[in-house]
């Protein structure tokens, strides 16, 4: 069985109320991002969009919004509900406190998806609700949702999934909804395989492609991630260190925080980085961060379709990334638009940066191809792919 591909249709935009739940609705990151572009989006289309979060996000981990949003957005609970620890054995489930506690999560779950409940009546019949993570399901599932369209989503690849708690969680809470969304056709197929056959491909939509691309005249290698393990700062940097010498007039410049940031930084010191490398922090402005750049460098231990390789291709700026998903393959025709490194290989990661760095004319011709390509990736052709997934649901 092979999957389906949500593909655009000509028919007219028919509007509907359309609810994005997700963890939290303002939590740094790239489903926080794709989720205000696709309640702005979807509003432009006619559409009536409330975003809801579960739980509120850390003052350290928020996203700043603006006032000025065009749709609502609401969050259940005040306050994080209790963390559960694992159950082990039969000491574990006679764990009295560890009982209780279960009991209070429980309850709390039920009275927050009754909120939600109310949220979902007041929308028209016919309407859908978008669950962008399978946590969220949790709560979606227990509300009341008839009448309504469902659509689960996975934001990261199969693989990623598979060696997580998530996974099972997914088979679990998704096998149900109406139509389950991943980013490629290509993990499509591998959850086909896990007998979830109500599975589409739906790529994420091209976060924004500005007027001016990048000169690429900066000697500067970007990267912008979260400075957590599963981004692989940490291996870029020792990708660098076998690049910096042999380029000393170029610098790393790292944007992003995160908890790793002093891990990261003695590490760089370590590996005689100081000078070569250059801080920058979180930014709110990504474009001007690559244009400020002649590469980009995606580093991660794990991807779904990553937002940041869209951003760097829009700008003009051509790309080294690890190859750890199908996303990464999608969005990146190797040798032709950006270079494809093997997982976790540094050596062959420094030895395409120093390729790259050592030809002007190679990088060149990579950015304006990369320009080029990724409008494939445009906000039009996306949202017509989710209108005509709109008007299949509703036969």
């Amino acid at each position: 069985m092979t999957q389906t591909t949500e593909t655009t249709d000509p028919t007219r935009t028919t509007p509907r109320d359309i609810v994005l739940v997700s963890n939290s609705v303002d939590e740094l990151g790239g489903i926080t991002s794709w989720s205000h572009q696709m309640a702005r989006l979807f509003t432009e289309r006619g559409h009536k969009v409330q975003l809801v979060g579960i739980v509120p996000t850390p003052a350290d981990r928020r996203a700043d919004l603006g006032d000025d949003l065009p749709y609502r957005t609401t969050t259940l609970y005040d306050t994080h509900p209790p963390v559960l620890k694992p159950r082990r054995g039969v000491k574990g489930r006679l764990d009295l406190v560890e009982r209780r506690r279960r009991a209070v999560r429980e309850a709390g779950m039920r009275r927050e998806a009754a909120k939600l409940t109310t949220i979902l009546r007041s929308v028209r019949p016919g309407s859908v609700v978008i669950v962008t993570q399978v946590w969220a399901m949790e709560w979606v599932a227990l509300a009341d949702t008839t009448g309504l369209r469902v659509i689960g989503m996975s934001h990261e690849s199969f693989q990623t999934c598979r060696a997580s708690s998530r996974f099972r969680r997914v088979k679990r809470y998704y096998q149900d909804v109406d139509r389950m969304l991943v980013l490629t056709r290509e993990d499509a197929d591998l959850w086909i395989r896990q007998r979830l056959d109500h599975v589409g491909a739906m790529p994420n939509p091209l976060p924004f492609f500005p007027d001016e691309p990048s000169p690429r005249t900066a000697k500067a290698v970007v990267g912008i991630a979260r400075l957590h393990e599963e981004k692989g700062v940490d291996l870029l940097l020792d990708a660098w260190s076998e690049v910096a010498p042999r380029h000393p007039d170029w610098v790393l410049r790292l944007y992003g925080s995160g908890e790793e940031e002093d891990a990261l930084r003695a590490q760089s010191d370590r590996l005689g980085l100081t000078g070569s490398v250059e801080w920058m922090g979180r930014t709110d402005d990504v474009p001007g961060a690559l244009r400020g750049g002649s590469l980009f460098a995606l580093s991660s231990r794990g991807e779904g379709f990553p937002l940041a390789l869209m951003e760097a291709m829009a700008t003009g700026v051509p790309c080294v990334a690890f190859d750890v998903a199908p996303g990464v393959r999608e969005i990146i025709e190797d040798g032709t638009n950006g270079l494809i490194v093997p997982p976790g290989n540094t050596g062959e990661f420094a030895r395409r940066l120093d390729e790259l760095i050592s030809d002007r004319e190679l990088r060149d011709r990579m950015g304006e191809r990369a320009r080029v390509d990724i409008q494939r990736y445009a906000t039009d052709e996306i949202v017509a792919r989710w209108e005509y997934l709109f008007a299949l649901l509703d036969r």
